[in-house]
């Protein structure tokens, strides 16, 4: 019996060549409505309508029934038999039931003992079972022998592994009475197929633009071709491919699935007709020839001999720098699209971060791109704001995380948006800067009690409220407990109920959401995003039930799982911004493409394991254990994605082709079609145009004129602001890098602390000196016995009170106790030679120098002054990090000694005055060396009190050339000599005029 299978020419629009041909059965609406299309999206749906308006131009009609074949259940169709079918499982409740086997499994062969691994494993197994489904496999009879002895052991394991699939999940699908979505989509196929055999249908059926290779979709394709009013029609079909190319086709070509496809039809390409009804389109005839002719598959590249010249015409290259720049390029070619009237222009990729890109590079010109694919759910604000708020619960409201969900545009607690922002805010700077507080709402209480009693003064200075800094964070605080109060309740328990802590996460969101004019849920759940959330959340959470109790860490993790995958109408453009998509500018992924049409087209994305996608067969059987058991071969995905090329390269009389030099800061490498493309014309002399969209975008934010560098700052304050007043420390800096003194003593800027502030060596340099001290102030200058135990002790104390971290603590206390016997075995070395009668230990002063430009007070903390009997001085200063070398000493480049020595000659240290004869610095790390000496000048000609005198005198001569006008504070003016650890690098942008050659002036 002859099939009425057809397949519309490559260069003519296939569903205006649909629609044409449907309305060439009559005039008469009622014969034009009579009858079923099917498609295979729903959006190709959706597309064939706006097709019949087309051709129609315009003009009212009665549409036929258009339905997708993924839509079945949503059909009216007579499906005989299939009503007794028992109901699809509920996708959530199907990752839920295989969640609650895989835990079952308690770890047994690596298997998830958490429910957030578990679901993302049992999303996996739901995979397989489709797929399996899908291609008409019984995984339960195949499986047990897939595992061949020659295979690795690891195999058995994984078979072992899915006895989940092939006993537990039969058995919970029967005692449920429901079926897996894959399974009943294939039984409604097969129902209407044996419908349509039995009783063929009184009217027109027509089946367009399907490649799949399912045999449930085959078998109704088969069917179909053979009823007297029915209709099968291929897309993009190569009816001029040799035979025995066509025979050598491999999985990964675009003409494979069609093939397989004609092979389960029981036809060849020679029972294809053309389709009747079509009209001359603007896209070249001869490009999908040339385009077949590049992707021919090995054998019959003989092919290419013919070194005659091809036109490429209407094709071209876009080689952007990376995927940024792509973007910029592809919306800028989009954007000249419109300068077309009535032309309609899109970008198609199956990458969803170049579509966000390139919808936000859009928006400079007032577009808003019909982003078809969709947004993922776990991305739009609503899902976001419930992530952070979740993550921040589990991690005991720690600053990170609080900070992220206070600031989210969502979070009000009951306040303006503005203002909750403002109060996160003060209590960020206040109390959230620096080490992180104690968990939970009683360590924040605590942070803000111990911050207002030392900011409350100085906020109402700088602000002029009459009130204390914390009272308003105790009020917000106080609010923010209210809000979180139905998530806190958990917060000492060890395990909870999903379904509960779900269903408390979503109170706590509702009011932390709040605002004095909207209710929490009406601004969660506002539009198409909050709805889709919503209604996620809802069945996520009747499925959880069934879930063992959750361990307080795990619900984030959880959370994230049950939100992937899940899909939303992107609103992303359109928020804050009001306005409409624009009605000719489209994103599409790979699947909305399909059977579209434009007068431009970007293929956005064609790299290697982008577009096409890496061939991987799976977390669950090898290459050779899917063909056992008959599984379709990875390869197909790339022959899909092949054929979504050809198809939309022959969319458009116009098409860009978009691969970057560099994706993820690594060279990216062309699509293989690309390549494939690039060699058949170098061998003709020939080459894609480049399209010069690159270029504009390199030019968009490209300033006129040259490049001018950076000059490095010279800011020359006035000298009244310029300091009086600075310690012996800062004279260091000054030194090395004067603007740092501008910025923390003229602009009073300081820098802030970083957020969940680590443990660093200044804390252990912290600790060194508080165990020192410890010890000097109980002993002085008396030497006991029992000293090295003594040190032990004090160090260990100085280390208990610091409130690290056990780790930290272990880490440290064995450095701290070599430091110890360090010091007491160099200490008893010292008093036996020369015994001190005093022992001053952090002792603070400072002496008043006279310039012209007035009294300049140097002041300064020495760590240790000791007084010998001839009363002379040594000043001692703890280091644990590198010391100053006697070199930079020598050049007056780390004068810190020297300058003590100066005040103490001066009597600037209460009842210490006196001469220094000895300058020690000691290396204290608690390595392998856990401590060394470094006195300074016992090798040099120069005397110490000679030292003291010239350092002095370098100050003075400092100050008295800050305090001329014109001298400006110049950043790191000596490089080779600069500043080791400056806050201030980024604000004097010293990474820009140093690269750009920048001098001192």
């Amino acid at each position: 019996m002859a099939l009425n299978l057809y397949t519309v020419p490559p260069h003519t629009p296939f569903l205006d060549a649909i629609a044409r041909g449907w309305l060439a059965r009559g005039d008469d609406p009622l014969t034009v409505s009579r009858g079923l299309i099917l498609l295979p999206t729903r959006r190709s749906a959706r597309a064939l309508a706006d097709a019949f308006l087309r051709v129609r131009e315009g003009r009212p009609m009665l549409l036929p029934r258009i339905t997708a074949l993924g839509a079945l259940d949503e059909a009216p169709l007579t499906l005989a038999g299939a009503l007794d079918l028992p109901p699809a499982v509920e996708p959530m409740h199907r990752l839920a039931a295989l969640s609650r086997l895989i835990l079952a499994m308690n770890g047994h062969g690596g298997a998830p003992r958490t429910a957030d691994r578990a679901w993302l494993l049992a999303r996996e197994l739901a995979s397989l079972m489709d797929e399996a489904e899908r291609a008409g496999i019984d995984l339960a009879e195949r499986l047990p022998d897939a595992a061949d002895p020659a295979f690795a052991a690891h195999w058995n394991e994984t078979l072992t592994f899915l006895h989940i699939v092939t006993n537990a999940w039969p058995a919970w699908l029967a005692e449920n009475g429901v079926m897996n979505p894959a399974a009943r989509q294939a039984a409604l196929l097969e129902a209407q197929a044996r419908a349509w055999e039995d009783h063929p249908p009184d009217h027109p059926v027509l089946i367009a633009g399907t490649t799949a290779g399912i045999p449930a979709v085959a078998r109704l394709l088969r069917v179909v071709a053979r009823l007297p009013a029915g209709q099968v029609v291929l897309p993009h079909l190569d009816l001029a491919m040799d035979a025995a190319a066509w025979d050598a086709l491999e999985p990964s070509h675009a003409q494979a699935g069609l093939a397989r496809l004609l092979a389960d039809l029981g036809a060849t390409r020679g029972d294809v007709q053309p389709w009747p009804h079509v009209t001359d389109g603007l896209v070249p005839d001869h490009r999908f020839a040339v385009l077949s002719r590049a992707m021919l598959p090995a054998v019959a590249l003989h092919d290419w001999m013919d070194r005659a010249p091809v036109p490429v015409d209407g094709l071209s290259r876009l080689t952007a720098a990376d995927q940024q720049q792509e973007a910029q390029a592809i919306a800028l070619v989009l954007r000249d699209a419109l300068e077309t009237p009535g032309a309609r222009g899109a970008l198609v990729t199956p990458d969803r971060d170049l579509a966000g890109r390139v919808a936000a590079a859009l928006l400079r010109f007032g577009i808003i791109a019909d982003d078809s694919a969709g947004e993922p759910l776990g991305d739009t604000p609503p899902a976001v704001f419930l992530r952070l708020l979740v993550r921040a619960v589990a991690d005991h409201l720690a600053p990170v995380p609080l900070l992220a969900v206070l600031k989210h545009p969502l979070a009000a607690a009951g306040l303006t948006p503005m203002a909750c922002r403002e109060a996160a805010r003060t209590l960020e700077t206040l109390c959230l800067r620096g080490p992180r507080p104690a968990e939970g709402i009683k360590g924040l209480r605590k942070a803000v009690a111990q911050t207002g009693t030392k900011t409350g003064a100085k906020t109402r200075a700088k602000t002029g409220d009459t009130r204390a800094g914390d009272t308003r964070l105790t009020e917000f605080l106080a609010r923010l407990e209210t809000c979180l109060e139905p998530a806190l309740r958990f917060e000492t328990a060890m395990a909870i109920p999903p379904a509960e802590a779900l269903t408390a996460v979503i109170q706590a969101a509702e009011r932390l959401a709040a605002t004095p004019d909207s209710d929490g849920p009406a601004r969660l759940w506002a539009g198409e995003e909050g709805q889709a959330l919503a209604e996620r959340l809802a069945t996520v959470r009747d499925a959880v039930g069934i879930l063992p109790d959750l361990q307080r860490g795990t619900l984030p993790g959880l959370l994230d799982a049950v939100l992937e995958g899940a899909v939303v109408r992107s609103r992303r453009a359109l928020r804050g911004r009001g306005g409409t998509e624009h009605p000719r500018i489209f994103i599409w992924g790979l699947l909305e493409a399909r059977l579209q049409a434009a007068d431009l087209i970007v293929l956005g994305g064609l790299a290697e394991t982008v577009w096409p996608p890496m061939a991987e067969p799976g977390p669950w059987l090898s290459r050779p254990m899917r063909a056992k058991v008959g599984l379709p071969a990875p390869e197909e995905a790339v022959g899909q994605a092949a054929h979504d090329f050809l198809s939309a390269c022959c969319s458009a009389p116009q098409v860009v082709l978009s691969c970057p030099v560099r994706r993820d800061s690594a060279p990216a490498v062309p699509a293989r079609w690309l390549t494939r493309l690039d060699m058949f014309l170098a061998g003709r002399d020939g080459a894609l145009a480049e399209h010069p969209a690159a270029g504009w975008a390199r030019a968009l934010d490209l300033p006129s004129g040259d490049p001018v560098p950076v000059r490095p700052p010279q800011p020359r304050p006035p000298l009244h602001l310029r300091p009086r007043r600075l310690s012996v420390t800062a004279i260091e800096t000054w030194l090395r890098d004067p603007y740092a003194i501008h910025a923390r003593h003229i602009l009073k800027l300081e820098a802030l602390a970083p957020l969940d502030q680590g443990t660093d060596a200044s804390d252990y340099g912290s600790i060194v000196h508080a165990g020192l001290h410890r010890f000097l102030e109980a002993n002085g200058a008396n030497w006991p016995a029992d000293a090295a135990a003594r040190l032990r002790t004090d160090m260990a104390n100085a280390l208990g009170s610091a409130g690290l971290r056990p780790a930290l603590v272990a880490w440290w206390a064995p450095r701290l106790e070599r430091i110890a016997d360090w010091i007491a075995a160099v200490e008893t070395a010292r008093r036996q030679e020369r015994p001190p009668v005093r022992i001053a230990a952090e002792v603070a002063g400072g002496i008043d120098l006279v310039r012209p430009g007035g009294v300049f007070r140097l002041h300064g903390r020495a760590d240790r002054v000791e007084v010998y009997e001839d009363g002379t001085l040594a000043i001692l200063d703890y280091k644990t990090g590198r010391p100053p070398t006697q070199n930079e000493v020598d050049a007056g480049l780390a004068p810190q000694l020297l300058l003590e020595a100066a005040i103490a000659a001066e009597a600037g240290f209460p009842d210490l005055a006196g001469t220094a004869a000895q300058l020690i610095y000691w290396h204290l790390s608690g390595g392998i060396e856990p401590g060394k000496a470094y006195p300074l000048f016992r090798d040099a000609t120069a005397s110490i009190p000679d030292a003291v005198a010239q350092a002095t005198e370098r100050l003075c001569a400092l100050i008295d050339d800050f305090d001329r006008p014109e001298r400006a504070y110049l950043s790191r003016p000596h490089p080779d000599h600069g500043a080791r650890f400056s806050d201030y690098e980024q604000l004097a942008r010293v990474a820009e005029w140093s690269s750009a050659g920048g001098g001192d002036a």
